[in-house]
């Protein structure tokens, strides 16, 4: 559910630094947190409540580390796909990116501009799901010209962290 978004907020240090902890372990107790930013934990817990009440926290997740979890499932597949399409008119741009993101294998998908129209970044457990994938995605839209899929090999580096300046 998202919260009540307000028009203007101004962070101060301790704002900055509550963002860039929870960032790292969002799990931690208002305690822990309040030691950190050096604060009584209920102010803590105000400071917390507001910037989630701001819109700031989109919200709180655990990530997972896929290959600790292909081994337990079977095999992951991640591959970032440029996709162009014919028309790129609003209506166009509006229609496929609702199919994308309805689909729980997109994990990300962005719009972007010069080159192709989208980059999606997409997980699914093996090829023959990617295959599924793309003829739900690709082949059964007459809109999309052009997709080139990138298949990941090795995942150097992953992170959810927004840097913040002054934190």
């Amino acid at each position: 559910m998202k919260t009540q978004k307000s028009k203007s907020i101004s962070l101060d240090r301790i704002d900055l630094q509550l963002l860039d902890l929870l960032q790292t372990d969002a799990a931690q107790s208002q305690q822990s947190l309040a030691q950190q930013v050096h604060v009584s934990p209920p102010t803590c817990l105000r400071r917390v409540q507001r910037l989630q009440a701001a819109g700031l926290i989109e919200r709180q997740v655990a990530i997972l580390e896929p290959e600790r979890l292909a081994a337990i499932q079977g095999h992951g597949l991640a591959c970032i796909v440029e996709v162009s399409l014919e028309r790129q008119g609003a209506e166009s741009l509006d229609a496929f990116e609702a199919r994308a993101v309805a689909d729980a294998a997109v994990q990300q998908c962005w719009r972007v501009s010069p080159g192709p129209d989208f980059v999606l970044v997409l997980h699914v457990r093996d090829m023959p799901g990617y295959l599924s994938l793309a003829q739900r995605l690709f082949t059964g839209d007459a809109n999309v010209r052009n997709v080139r899929a990138f298949f990941a090999t090795r995942r150097a580096k992953f992170s959810t962290r927004v840097p913040l300046l002054h934190a």
